[in-house]
């Protein structure tokens, strides 16, 4: 499953849904898909995950890692929703998922 999270400040992300349920989670919100945050919510969201992924030094479990693929980081996996919040922020913009 993919999701997909829309705003009409910033360009559409697309991540695996096992990730995104769990950032949707980490920002605050029950993990249906489709899902939205109003555009007054969006702060608090925004610093909801950036506190879960900053307390999250955790690195991924290797055992479910290619030899030949690179680890990627929750942190980096969130890089571009975080983005994608912040500029929906800064436009007091809805943001919708699914």
């Amino acid at each position: 499953m993919l999701v997909t999270f829309t705003t009409k400040a910033f360009a559409d992300i697309t991540l695996f849904g096992d990730i995104a349920l769990a950032m949707i989670k980490m920002m605050g919100h029950s993990p249906n898909v489709p899902g939205a945050i109003l555009a007054e919510d969006v702060p608090a969201a925004l610093s909801r995950l950036t506190d879960a992924i900053e307390a999250d030094n955790a690195p991924p479990p290797v055992e479910d890692q290619d030899a030949d693929e690179p680890v990627v980081s929750m942190k980096h996996r969130a890089l571009p929703l975080m983005d994608l919040l912040a500029a929906a922020a800064k436009a007091e913009a809805n943001v919708m998922w699914k």
